[in-house]
C-alpha cells in the first residue's frame, strides 16, 4: 500500500480524534502539580527492565499506537507534590526517526525502520496531561526525511520544537545552538557538542529508541543517543577516517592518544578470544571497536531520565531498507540503559557476550553486567510491575548483518553461546 504524505496528515488527525474518543480527562492523580516524576517502583528499582506486552492488531492501525502510548504514558509518569523535576523543564525528546529508503516500494514495508510516530504522540500526550509544555525533537540526521512519517506534523501540532540538524565550521567555534561536554576518561571524544538543549540546566531526556537490526547488530537506546550529536561529529560508525581524518575544526576534541587507547582495547579483545572478530565484513572488529568507544564516549556525558525501546513492532535486516516487520507488541523501559539494551539484545535473539559494545561498557566501568541473566524483569501491567524471567518473553529473531563469519548468510543471529562466568571483566 502506497501512503502519500496528505494521507499521513490526515491520519495521523483521525488517530488523534479517535483517540480523543477515549476519556481523556485527568484523574485526580492525573491532576498537574509543579513537579512531575516516574512510577515510584520503577524509581526503586533502577537497574530492573520493564516490558509491557501491547495489544495492536496490525502496524498500520495508528489510533491503536497512539492508545498504547498514551496509556503508559498514564501510568509511567507521575504528578508530585514533593520535588521531582519541575514541571518547567524542557523535555528533550529523542525517537528513532530513521527515513525510509527508496529501495522499497511503499513506506508502510519499511515503517518498523524507526520509532512508531503514533506511540511517540501519546506518550507526548500523556506527558502533556499532567502540566509539560517545553518539549523538543532533537535528531542530527536526514531533516528531508523527518515527515516521511508525519513527525513534522505531529511536532507542530503539539507545539514541540525542532532543531536544525546542519552546522557550518565556523559555528563550532562560537558554539552556536549547541552545548559542549567534557568526556570523562574519554578514548576517543574529548569532547562532544550537542544540539540544543540537550545537556543544557534544566532539561529532562526521554530515549525512545525502536527494536530493529542494524550493522551494530540491534539499534537499541546506546545506538539512538548518537542523534544527538552534532554533525559531523555525529559520525560514530565510519571507522579511522572519522578519528585521524577528521575536519580541522574536530582535532582538539579527539584524545591525542586515541590511536593507542583504540588499539590497546582491540589487542586485548582479539588475545582473550572474544568473538566475531574475525570478521572480514567492512564493519569489521575495529570500525567495531571504534564506534562501541564513541558511544560509551557518549553514554558517559548524556543523562537520561528514562530509556525506551518501543517494539510495537521489530524489525530486521540492515536498519533502513533491507528487512521486515514482525508484529512483536512489546516496549522495553529502564533507567539503566546498557541493561535495557542487554535484555532487547537477547530477546531479539542474539548473545549479548556477543556484542563488543556491552563488554566494552563493563570494562570502562559504564556499565555493571552484560549478562542478561543479572537484569531483575518484570512485566508492567495495568501499574503494576510483576516479577517475571526473561524466558517468559518469547524472542524474536531479528537478523542483521552485524559483523558475518565467512560461510554466514547476510543476515545472522550473533548467538553463538557466551560463557560469562569464564569472562568476568
Amino acid at each position: 500500500m502506497d501512503v502519500s504524505r496528505r494521507d499521513f496528515l490526515r491520519m495521523g488527525t483521525l488517530a488523534t480524534a479517535m483517540a480523543g474518543s477515549a476519556p481523556l480527562a485527568a484523574t485526580p492523580s492525573r491532576i498537574p502539580r509543579q513537579y512531575f516524576g516516574l512510577h515510584p517502583f520503577i524509581e526503586a528499582n533502577p537497574k530492573a527492565v520493564f516490558i509491557r506486552r501491547t495489544h495492536v492488531a496490525q502496524k498500520m492501525d495508528q489510533a491503536a499506537k497512539l492508545d498504547e502510548g498514551l496509556r503508559l504514558a498514564r501510568e509511567i509518569f507521575v504528578p508530585l507534590d514533593q520535588p521531582g523535576v519541575p514541571v518547567t523543564h524542557r523535555i528533550v525528546l529523542k525517537p528513532n526517526h530513521t527515513s525510509v529508503r527508496a529501495r522499497r516500494q511503499s513506506i508502510e514495508e519499511s515503517w518498523g525502520a524507526g520509532t512508531d510516530p503514533q506511540f511517540y504522540e501519546g506518550m507526548v500526550m500523556g506527558l502533556r496531561e499532567i502540566g509539560l509544555r517545553k518539549f523538543w525533537f532533537v535528531e542530527a540526521n536526514d531533516f528531508p526525511g523527518w515527515n516521511l512519517r508525519g513527525y513534522l506534523d505531529i511536532n507542530e501540532r503539539l507545539g514541540i520544537e525542532m532543531n536544525e540538524p546542519d552546522r557550518r565550521p565556523r559555528h563550532f567555534s562560537d558554539g552556536f545552538e549547541m552545548t559542549w561536554t567534557k568526556v570523562p576518561d574519554a578514548v576517543v571524544h574529548s569532547r562532544i557538542p550537542y544540539y540544543a538543549p540537550v545537556n543544557e540546566p534544566d532539561t529532562w531526556l526521554l530515549n525512545i529508541a525502536k527494536w530493529k537490526a542494524h550493522g551494530m547488530c540491534l539499534s537499541l537506546t546506546a545506538k539512538n543517543l548518537q542523534g544527538l550529536v552534532v554533525l559531523p561529529y555525529t559520525r560514530f560508525c565510519s571507522g579511522w577516517p572519522m578519528v585521524l581524518g577528521v575536519p580541522d575544526y574536530m582535532k582538539g576534541d579527539i584524545h591525542p592518544e586515541v590511536e593507542k587507547r583504540v588499539n590497546r582495547y582491540f589487542e586485548n579483545h582479539v588475545k582473550n578470544g572474544y568473538s566475531r572478530y574475525a570478521s572480514r565484513e567492512q564493519l569489521g572488529g575495529i570500525q567495531q571497536e571504534i564506534w562501541a568507544h564513541k558511544t560509551c564516549d557518549n553514554m558517559s556525558a548524556l543523562p537520561c531520565g528514562l530509556a525506551m525501546i518501543e517494539g510495537i513492532t521489530g524489525r530486521d535486516g540492515d536498519g533502513f531498507g533491507e528487512g521486515q516487520d514482525y508484529l512483536t507488541n512489546l516496549v522495553m523501559f529502564s533507567k539503566d540503559r546498557f541493561r535495557l539494551d542487554v535484555v532487547g539484545t537477547w530477546l531479539g535473539g542474539h548473545e549479548p557476550g556477543n556484542v563488543h559494545l556491552f563488554r566494552i561498557a563493563k570494562e570502562r566501568g559504564l556499565s555493571d553486567t552484560f549478562n542478561p541473566w543479572d537484569v531483575p524483569i518484570f512485566e508492567w501491567v495495568n501499574e503494576k510491575a510483576i516479577s517475571r524471567k526473561l524466558t517468559d518473553f518469547e524472542r524474536t529473531p531479528l537478523k542483521s548483518y552485524y559483523l558475518r563469519l565467512d560461510g554466514e548468510p547476510r543476515f545472522h543471529l550473533a548467538n553463538e553461546p557466551f560463557d560469562y562466568d569464564r569472562y568476568k571483566i
